[in-house]
């Protein structure tokens, strides 16, 4: 009969459960790093976006002070009677959101400035057209000044897509200037008429100078434009884009042409002039609102692509978070499972008791007789007679 071996008790993987808890642990830190990351650049891109289409809205504004600054001062150049009520009404409209926005876009000085020189336009330029066309060209500088501010607090010229970039730059910065300096070139042509013939030769270099400014600004548009269609992965952007372009492009032409002077004359005619200024800024009024719409669609487009990124993020990390969580679950579990029957272990006796004595095999015992020289079978016979 064999002797049971004594049982080996195996020990608890107690240090391997540890290692692996702590690790599941460790993940939370690059895990939590990557989020915040994430939820930082949401954050800033968001905000930028925002403040754009507050931007947006306020160049908006703009554009009908614009139109109608530039038409009062041609009838004041003309010595005509200015109307208060259109440029009183488009004031309040900037007004109305520079009192919404301005807080955050820091417009309230640059409006007020701009605000005030309006409102103190002549009326009337008859008797001195020069001092109205000098005072509109200033309040048309501080115009375009309020739009360089207007791009710059609300981030559109720090934009980072290249559709975006070139649109804000042509509503912001070449449509507008290129409108004002047009009306700007239509009415020193028109004083230049009546100039002393002294002042021609200086009259026509100021014509020359003026001309190149303005048709600078709308061909760096045209420009912007294009690039920004080509750059684009947006398919409305070229259909509604490509065709109030055109229109634009083909005025600007006809106003490249009757802007120069010709004729021996050093001035170009005013009538044909007028005309073809009346037809780019008519041209320019309809591509302005267009090139707006696009923007804030772009915009919005591109607010919605962070909501819904930020939303799968957030999903993702919640996975995450729940699968590192049962794994710590699990893993705790087992550390405890490992605990207690290391504890039991160490209840148990450090030996096993010893195993009792085999007994020993049974013998014959028969009573041996003892004599002197008498064997034990010579009783055998007697034994068996009795």
């Amino acid at each position: 009969m064999t002797v049971p071996a004594s049982r080996v008790r195996r020990r608890p993987a107690v240090p391997g459960r540890t290692l692996a808890l702590v690790l599941a642990l460790a993940l939370l830190a690059p895990l939590g790093l990557i989020f915040i990351q994430a939820e930082r650049d949401y954050s800033d891109d968001h905000d930028l976006a925002s403040r754009e289409r507050l931007g947006v809205r306020y160049l908006r504004a703009l554009g009908p002070v614009t139109d109608t600054l530039v038409e009062a001062q041609a009838i004041a150049v003309a010595e005509g009677a200015v109307s208060r009520a259109s440029l009183a009404a488009a004031i309040e409209g900037v007004a109305e959101v520079d009192n919404a926005v301005g807080d955050e876009l820091r417009t309230h000085e640059r409006w007020a400035g701009l605000r005030a020189k309006l409102e103190s336009l002549p009326d009337r330029g008859i008797g001195d057209p020069e001092a109205a066309y000098r005072a509109y060209g200033e309040a048309s500088d501080l115009l375009l000044a309020l739009y360089r501010k207007v791009r710059e607090s609300s981030g559109l010229i720090r934009d980072p897509r290249a559709d975006s970039f070139f649109l804000q730059d042509g509503i912001g910065g070449d449509l507008p200037t290129a409108t004002v300096l047009a009306g700007r070139l239509v009415d020193l042509a028109r004083l230049a008429a009546k100039r002393p013939a002294d002042q021609r030769a200086r009259t026509g270099a100021e014509l020359a100078e003026l001309r190149v400014a303005a048709l600078g600004p709308a061909t760096d548009l045209v420009t912007d434009l294009r690039s920004a269609v080509d750059n684009s992965e947006s398919t409305d952007l070229g259909a509604n884009v490509l065709t109030p372009l055109d229109t634009y492009q083909r005025s600007l032409e006809t106003f490249a042409v009757y802007s120069a002077p010709g004729g021996g004359r050093s001035a170009p005619g005013t009538d044909q002039l007028t005309r073809a200024g009346l037809s780019a800024q008519n041209a320019a009024k309809q591509l302005r609102t267009v090139i707006l719409d696009q923007l804030d669609a772009l915009l919005r487009e591109r607010l919605d692509d962070l909501d819904r990124d930020r939303l799968l993020g957030r999903i993702a990390a919640g996975a995450a978070l729940v699968l590192i969580a049962g794994i710590v679950a699990l893993q705790v579990a087992a550390l405890r499972r490992d605990q207690f029957r290391t504890a039991a272990a160490r209840r148990e006796p450090a030996e096993a008791p010893p195993a009792p004595p085999l007994a020993a095999p049974e013998t014959d015992r028969r009573p041996v007789a003892v004599g002197r020289g008498i064997d034990s079978d010579g009783w055998r016979p007697f034994d068996a007679a009795r």
